[in-house]
Formats: C-alpha cells, structure tokens, sequence
C-alpha cells in the first residue's frame, strides 16, 4: 500500500487491488463476480471521539470528505425484551429516530449509515448517482445532504410518504415513484436509466464498499459498547448488505487484535415467511418461476429477489463461516412482535425490524438460541412515529410531508427511461422538474 492511501480496494475472488477512484464497483478481472473489500492502512480499532455520527470511525470509511448530520445507532443492554424472551444477555443496535437515546437518523431507518457513507466516498462532478429502493434507502439519500453529488431516487409508489417525510426532493435529489411497481421493477427501471445516458452512474447497492462499510458501522459501535463482539447476529435482509457488512467488520475488529479469543458473530439472518429467497437459497429449495414478484409480504423492503447470494464474500459465504442460518416470520408474528417491542422498549419500529423480532422470539423459543448467549439484535428502523409527532429542527410537521409538497414525480411502469432521464438531466440544469407531479390523495 503507497503511505499515501488510506485504503485500497479489494477483489474477494481474486488478488486484484487498487487505490480507489470512488465509483469502481466489481473486479476488473472478476467482473461481476465477486464482491470488493476495503483495506485499510490503519488496522488497529481506532475512534475519533471530536468527529459527529458515523465519521467517529472514520479510519475504517472509504470516505474523501467528511459530511454533516449523521447519527450514529443507539446500542444498549435491553431488560424488557430480553427478559420476555427469556435472553440474560439481549442487546438492541437501534437505528431510527429515538433522540432520549442519542439516535437521530431523519429517515428513521439504518440506511443513513450507508448514505453518508456513499456520498462522502463519491467524487464530486461524477454526474447523477441513480439509487433503486424498495423505500427506506431513498429516504436515508434524501435526508442525507451530500454536497455536489446530484442523484436520483427511484422507488414504487408506494414508497413515496417515507420518502416525502425525509426530505424528498431537493437541490441536489429528485425523486421518481413508479405506480404499481414492486422493487424489483425499480430495480429494472433504473438500469434502463443508467443506460439510457452517461450522465448517470448506478450507486452500485451491495457492490459498493462505501455502502457495506458504512452498515459496517453497527458492528463498530457495538464493539464499542459492549467491549466486546456478540455470540450471535440477528437482522432482517433484503439483499444482506447489513449483514455482509457486520461480518467484514468483525472480521477487521478481529484482525485488530482487540478481540482475542473472539469470533465473528453467528449470523442469523431474517426474512418474510411468504418471501425468502435467502432462506429458499440457503435450504436449496426451488423458487417460484416469477421470483415471488407477486407476494404481498408483510416487510417489502426485504423483498430482493436477486441477492448477492453465492457470489465470492456474499451472503452464502458468511452463512458458511459463522454456521450461520436464515430465519422466517409471519405475517401476524410480526405484527405481535413489533407491539411487544414497543411496549416493552418504548419505542415503534418498522416492519423489517419487527420480523427480525418475530424471528428471534421463535429462535429462543426452539431452542436453536442459546438463553445465555451474547445476542446482538439489529433494530434497522423504529421512531417514525415519535419524529413525526415532534417539532424539532428537521423534524416532521404535524400530519407529515405528502408526495406532492416534497416534488415526487409519479410515473407509469411503461414510462420511456430515455424520457425520464433527459427530464431529470434538465431539471437539474435548470433548476425545475418538469416531469408531473403526483396526483394531490396519493
């Protein structure tokens, strides 16, 4: 590594490595297939205590600037659901809006650690960055406010309120609802776009190291306050970024040497019972010829039909090492388990925390958990409804922003990618979107 570089990045299925230019997301020998790794010239478990949110372990960010407002995750010991559970030793990574516990995240879900993350390892003047999202990753992207990094959100319709009530569009975001799409539309839609112009480049999802790193960021602060790493990882995934994420993390952590003794954590990884195509992969069960495009599960953002699955470094990989598994939870599991939570934690949480709950409920009662394990539950969203009701800078007015105030742009699934993207590029020329706004009730 040249003295000059504070990290290279790394190919996980070959010996490639590099400096990084901020927007290479795949192996130039690999290609697609294996996933990249950061390498950091500090190795040892460092904190800037005078630095804000997550740029706290900024020596372990693929990060060229430092940007304002993020907000670290809130770790703590729980007593009231671990003792329901029957767990002695349950602790809560929560990310959302909870500001009694020092949380701040606008968007009310994790993905603000990856947005920050991203934004400040991307070069300025790169063009327009275009993120797909099932909802939560486009709110994290619009409250964030990266300085000279336009980007475009995509997401279905349905998504649009959360998106609208961080932030939505603003000098440097525009925002696209498509109607009636699930995410995996969006995900088609926005590589049309990024196709249709060189003026865009893909945020890159799993691929991108800033991204992981970033979600890497609840592992730090956990180790950071419990002293120590968990015996096992419980989360709900879409792709398994976060998960992913947790285990490099753990293994840097490890690699330090604060840790002897130690090992990465059990990962136990959580889905809908109605869409898992993680647990379908991991138990080798045969899928559905339309990849569950038309489920209605209960936590859509976790319906990624096409995960980083048997990739090198990918979610079967982790699953490997760690002896790790993937859980399910219902519908109604689900819903039982996220006013538990709040009755017992004192805050509300989103769907996709809720089936992590649900699923860690029945792993302690199975017995596949351990009672007296180190447990460490990732609450990836919660406090929608505290910021909402708040009148705090940055908060929420009483009611909420609609789509049609935060200037969301709503358009049909048949809509021309090469349309979308010549308005978008020209709104952000002139400073107005021309596309139509979204029908006032949506």
């Amino acid at each position: 590594m040249d003295p000059g570089d504070p990290y290279l990045i790394a190919c996980t299925g070959c010996d490639w490595r590099s400096a990084d230019d901020g927007l290479r997301m795949s192996c130039p020998r690999c290609g697609d297939g294996a996933l990249l790794r950061t390498e950091y010239a500090t190795t040892s478990f460092t904190v800037a205590p005078e630095a804000s949110g997550v740029f706290r372990y900024r020596s372990w960010l693929p990060v060229r600037r430092e940007i304002d407002g993020s907000s670290r995750p809130a770790v703590y010991r729980s007593e009231g659901l671990g003792r329901e559970l029957g767990l002695t030793d349950l602790w809560v990574s929560f990310s959302g809006y909870w500001p009694e516990r020092g949380c701040r995240m606008v968007s009310g879900s994790f993905k603000e650690l990856e947005a920050y993350t991203v934004l400040g390892r991307t070069p300025q003047q790169a063009g327009v960055m275009v993120v797909a999202s099932a909802g939560n990753t486009a709110a994290a992207f619009a409250a964030a406010h990266g300085p000279g990094v336009p980007r475009l959100l995509v997401v279905p319709d349905r998504a649009a309120p959360v998106v609208a009530a961080a932030g939505g569009c603003s000098a440097d975001v525009r925002v696209v609802a498509l109607r009636g799409a699930t995410y995996n539309d969006v995900i088609d839609f926005s590589r049309k776009l990024v196709a249709s112009t060189p003026g865009f480049f893909p945020e890159g999802g799993v691929r991108n190291v800033a991204r992981r790193d970033g979600l890497g960021v609840i592992a730090l602060t956990a180790f950071e306050e419990m002293g120590t790493l968990p015996e096992f990882y419980v989360q709900a995934v879409g792709s398994g970024a976060g998960a992913i994420a947790t285990y490099e993390a753990s293994e840097r952590i490890l690699a330090s040497g604060v840790a002897a003794g130690q090992s990465v954590p059990r990962m136990l990884l959580c889905q809908n019972a109605d869409f898992a195509p993680l647990g379908r992969a991991w138990r080798g069960e045969p899928g559905p010829a339309d990849g569950g495009a038309q489920a209605d599960p209960y936590a859509p953002e976790l319906a990624n039909s096409t995960p980083p699955y048997d990739v090198h470094g990918g979610v079967r990989d982790i699953l490997r090492s760690t002896a790790g598994d993937v859980l399910v939870a219902d519908r109604a599991a689900a819903q039982s388990a996220r006013a538990m939570f709040e009755e017992l934690e004192g805050i509300d949480i989103e769907p996709a925390a809720a089936v992590a709950v649900a699923a860690l409920r029945e792993a302690v009662r199975s017995g596949r958990l351990p009672r007296d394990a180190k447990c460490l539950l990732n609450v990836t969203g919660g406090g929608r409804r505290r910021l909402h009701a708040t009148t705090t800078a940055g908060a929420v007015p009483e009611g909420g922003a609609t789509p049609e105030s935060s200037g969301i742009r709503s358009v049909g699934l048949t809509a021309s990618p090469d349309e979308v993207a010549a308005a978008v590029l020209d709104s952000f020329a002139s400073g107005r979107w021309p596309l139509a706004p979204t029908p006032v009730g949506y």
